[in-house]
């Protein structure tokens, strides 16, 4: 499959597979299930729900304890987390492709995603920014490493694979009708519940 930047390919491939092994489990879980608790307190009546980037589903499971009648979709790039997504949700709900290439046919009541921003090439944040905003029937959930202004740093030994911004600032600027419901900060020592110090941002699309 060709893509459009070093980035996807790089989460398609090998070291996106492995990525698999290091975040699953049922700490991880815990870990979710007390996010999401938190950061969808203020959401109302999501009936269904798109991820994007949504690897094997640790943050879909976590989210169906929440809301156990959720209809749950799900958009990845790599083929093995791809093949998992689909024994968690129904297959013809798993898009796997890459999120630059996800062409959306209908809205959902939640768009999330997290951790995944952070690992796209900063000159597509435009178009994905577009894919999220209308996907989003009304609510999107951010949830992405914060730094006022742009910087790039090392990753895992990589570089030009990690990227930190106000993401959620730009969505709100740019389009006027995604309101800031709420925002809080997830850390990574947190005794009971550990995050990847990840700041998250809930918005709701105005009519």
């Amino acid at each position: 499959m060709t893509y459009k930047t070093d980035q996807e390919a790089f989460w398609a491939g090998e070291f996106g597979t492995a990525y698999i092994e290091r975040n699953q489990g049922e700490a991880l879980l815990a870990s979710n299930l007390d996010f999401f608790s938190k950061a969808l307190r203020n959401a109302r009546g999501i009936r269904n729900c798109i991820e994007f980037g949504a690897n094997i589903g640790m943050n879909l499971s976590a989210m169906k304890l929440l809301h156990p009648t959720q209809q749950q979709y799900g958009i990845e790039i790599n083929a093995d987390a791809a093949h998992a997504l689909a024994q968690l949700i129904p297959v013809d709900h798993v898009y796997h492709t890459s999120i630059l290439d996800f062409e959306p046919k209908q809205t959902w009541d939640l768009v999330l995603i997290k951790g995944v921003l952070i690992h796209m090439n900063p000159e597509a944040l435009s178009q994905v920014y577009e894919k999220l905003v209308g996907t989003c029937g009304r609510y999107l959930l951010l949830a992405e490493y914060y730094n006022p202004t742009p910087v790039a740093i090392p990753y895992r030994g990589h570089f030009e694979r990690l990227f930190k911004r106000d993401f959620a600032g730009e969505i709100l600027d740019r389009y006027p009708k995604m309101k800031l419901v709420d925002y809080g900060f997830a850390y990574r020592r947190d005794p009971n519940f550990p995050q990847d110090d990840i700041t998250w941002f809930l918005m709701e699309k105005s009519e």
